[in-house]
């Protein structure tokens, strides 16, 4: 970007325009400037290298109204977030599991599937995940839950083809 870096352009539409939806699209595969760039406000980060497939699935996911945070990319910034005191059950057990399954790359519609309930009772939880936590977004709330200890990323079957 000639005027503005991406994390930057984010940082300034999010503020004039915060009902804008942002997706990165970079040639970047670097962990710190996922975070900044999500910490910045965008809805997704995706590299190049991402499928079509991939790219039009997130697109549609954040047209939904979700933020999306790939197995891939949570594992890959795992590797900047540092572990700090487990957190104090300032999640009850349902909030957890619900955001343990989004950090595992589980839509928002899977999870209410899987657990037999609607969306509408999942984003209520993560509503009320977000006061908890004291965060604006899924992105941070899954950052925050890894860095408290009480979510995991686990690799997936897709982290472990790829090595």
């Amino acid at each position: 970007m000639p005027v503005l870096d991406g994390v930057s352009a984010t940082r300034r539409i999010i503020s004039e325009f915060p009902d804008i939806k942002v997706v990165v699209l970079t040639m970047h595969d670097d962990p710190p400037l996922t975070r900044s760039a999500l910490e910045a406000g965008a809805s997704a980060y995706l590299t190049k290298g991402t499928s079509f497939a991939d790219v039009l699935d997130t697109l549609r996911r954040v047209l939904a109204g979700e933020e999306v945070l790939s197995p891939q990319l949570a594992a890959s910034m795992l590797t900047v977030v540092e572990a700090e005191d487990p957190g104090e059950e300032l999640l009850s057990s349902r909030q957890t599991e619900i955001l343990q399954m989004i950090a595992d790359g589980q839509s928002t519609k899977q999870v209410a599937r899987e657990l037999g309930i609607t969306q509408k009772t999942v984003h209520n939880h993560l509503n009320a995940i977000y006061r908890r936590l004291d965060t604006q977004s899924l992105t941070h709330a899954v950052l925050s839950a890894v860095r408290l200890g009480i979510i995991d990323l686990r690799p997936t079957a897709e982290d472990s083809e790829a090595v």
